[in-house]
């Protein structure tokens, strides 16, 4: 199948109907017929309408699978309820028990040994290679075991300028939306220490081709339609391989998405959504905008509604704290231990 895509025009917004007619071309049911499919599609705190994909997917290709599945990538993040899965999908509560009746819910679960599966390891020297000489060494890649019990994965979610790895999407719905830990731990890391701003808005960076590494190390066909969001609605969509909808996303994200600005600020507010619960997640509001933040400047993030730094890693937050980088580096053989991930998000 050859890379499939719909863009928007100032005087041809997408519709759904537009979505419903690519999925029809992307997806054909005798390709589908007797497969067993998973879906993986972002959590609640990854903003994209999924339920433009979903509803038409689920539509087109339930009729004729064995089974037809949802996977929440959640990376760290905590376990969605069935009710805020509904509404990630679109779904009512009585579509839920009708229309979509069949239709498992999975949510990953990283620290479960009983749930993850090791598909190989990346050895030193390809780790070398990568990172371009900053780390030398074995790093096991397990994803979950479930993705096993399919034949098909299908992965639907939005492409933004990210922190860790330059643009979200693609590969990132498995690593480290459905990973185990030593592989997302590590490449956190290397995000950090390479540092947000030359990260942040970079196609082609290090994390990014670790990730696309483990990927493929994970032999099952996989495809994605990923999604380039403005406002409520969609500014491109892009299907093929989860490498080859992510490059044609992620050039229409640099678009839409970075904001240039002609100096640096002193002191930048930030306001956290209320969809960043926690401060693991609110994070992100100083990720965002660390690049315009000028040498010895203040960024706030004002968030009222937070109660908590992470339910997950907040005792590892709270006995280390909050730095820059160098005071993790430098002090290394006192933090190795710890998960190299919290350390990330530590600096």
């Amino acid at each position: 199948m050859k890379p499939l895509s719909l863009q928007a025009e100032p005087d041809r917004p997408i519709t759904r109907e537009a979505v419903r007619e690519l999925i029809h071309r992307a997806c054909p049911i005798e390709e589908y017929r007797g497969a067993r499919v998973l879906v993986i599609v972002p959590d609640g705190t990854r903003t994209a309408p999924v339920d433009w994909v979903f509803r038409p997917l689920y539509s087109q290709l339930a009729p004729v699978t064995e089974a037809l599945d949802v996977m929440i990538a959640l990376g760290t993040h905590q376990p969605m309820s069935e009710p805020a899965i509904c509404r990630r999908l679109g779904m009512t509560e009585e579509e839920r028990g009708t229309l979509y009746a069949r239709c498992r819910f999975l949510n990953h679960a990283w620290n479960d040994p009983a749930e993850l599966r090791e598909v190989g390891v990346i050895p030193a020297a390809d780790i070398e290679a990568l990172t371009e000489g900053r780390f030398a060494m074995d790093v096991p890649v397990q994803v979950n075991r479930r993705l096993f019990d399919y034949d098909r994965i299908l992965i639907i979610g939005p492409v933004f300028p990210h922190e860790v790895v330059g643009f979200s999407g693609g590969n990132k719905y498995l690593f480290p939306g459905v990973a185990g830990p030593e592989i997302l731990n590590f490449f956190h890391w290397l995000g950090a220490v390479i540092t947000t701003p030359k990260i942040i808005g970079h196609a082609r960076t290090p994390v990014r081709q670790v990730i696309d590494r483990a990927a493929a190390l994970v032999k099952l066909p996989k495809h994605c339609f990923a999604m380039v969001v403005e406002g409520e609605g969609l500014a491109g969509l892009f299907f093929g391989t989860p490498e080859s909808a992510w490059a044609g996303a992620h050039v229409l994200s640099d678009r839409k998405h970075i904001v240039y600005k002609d100096r640096p600020y002193h002191t930048i507010v930030a306001c956290a959504p209320p969809m960043y619960d926690e401060l693991w997640t609110a994070g992100k509001c100083m990720y965002k905008l660390e690049p315009v933040l000028a040498d010895g400047g203040e960024l706030i993030i004002y968030a009222p509604h937070l109660e908590e730094i992470c339910v997950t890693h907040g005792e590892v937050i709270r006995q280390v704290g909050y730095h820059c980088r160098d005071y993790f580096v430098k002090q290394w053989d006192r933090f190795k231990h710890l998960p190299w991930g919290v350390l990330a998000h530590s600096t």
